[in-house]
């Protein structure tokens, strides 16, 4: 019998393959946006580093902005990934999560650019989704985090969780605003600049004394599970923007189709 071909306009069956050439785009684009700047950097100049067709990246990617989307989406996945390793098993502090995220944040240009809104690098990309975007790195369930921590007595119950909120988001911001601005003697080291980010952070929402033990646990539970949750939040993302949520779909009707045979 002869083999069936596949259909025109099918994904491609191998999706090692297509994941393999997806990231090596990525890989590409974030080479040229950090080197020449989101605005200069066309998916021509992408397509011919990265050795693929043109019509290739649009296989993956309707528009040059969903391309850089994905690229951004794989950067906060790998800096969740990178901060939950690093957390370990705990204990866990509020403190140290911020010291981690401060550090991840400060050692990923593609972030860092991201969270401040930097035109020089990211373009009118930033500049489209800069209306409300402050504390979106943080995660849909780190309101949810904090509301824990408050309830185990670990946050001041004398501020809102929306004062809480803005708290932190004023110390993040501040110092990674204002870093660059001092003099070059004034200039801490990333990981320096990291903890003090967490420094302030936690003295600005932290009771005053050493937390109980019972309430140390929890608080170690909670920010493992807030970690874990962006984690796999931001993991999920990134499979929609590398389309393999339709290539695992393909697959599925492929099977039953093949069965129903």
């Amino acid at each position: 019998m002869k083999p069936e071909t596949r259909k025109a306009g099918r994904p491609p069956q191998d999706a090692s393959h297509r994941l393999a050439r997806a990231h090596r785009v990525l890989d590409t684009a974030a080479d040229l946006v950090l080197r020449w700047g989101y605005d200069k950097t066309t998916v021509e100049d992408i397509a011919r580093r990265a050795g693929v067709a043109k019509g290739t990246i649009y296989l993956h990617w309707k528009t040059r902005e969903e391309l850089f989307a994905a690229l951004l989406r794989r950067e906060r996945v790998e800096m969740m990934t990178e901060v939950r390793r690093r957390i370990g098993d705990g204990p866990a502090t509020l403190r140290d999560l911020l010291r981690l995220l401060a550090s991840e944040l400060l050692g990923r240009p593609l972030m860092r650019a991201s969270i401040l809104g930097d035109s020089e690098v990211l373009g009118r990309l930033t500049r489209q989704k800069r209306d409300g975007a402050a504390g979106t790195e943080l995660g849909g369930d780190f309101q949810t985090y904090l509301g824990t921590l408050r309830r185990h007595g670990a946050l001041r119950d004398d501020l809102s969780p929306a004062e809480h909120v803005t708290v932190l988001i004023s110390v993040l911001y501040g110092f990674l605003i204002v870093s660059p601005m001092m003099p070059a003697g004034y200039r801490p080291p990333d990981e320096r600049l990291a903890e003090l980010i967490a420094d302030a952070g936690g003295s600005a929402m932290e009771p005053a004394g050493p937390a109980p033990a019972d309430v140390t646990g929890a608080v170690t539970l909670a920010t493992l599970e807030y970690v874990d949750a962006a984690v796999e939040a931001a993991q999920r993302k990134l499979r929609v923007s590398l389309g393999f949520e339709e290539f695992k779909e393909f697959e599925k009707n492929e099977e039953n189709e093949e069965n129903a045979r």
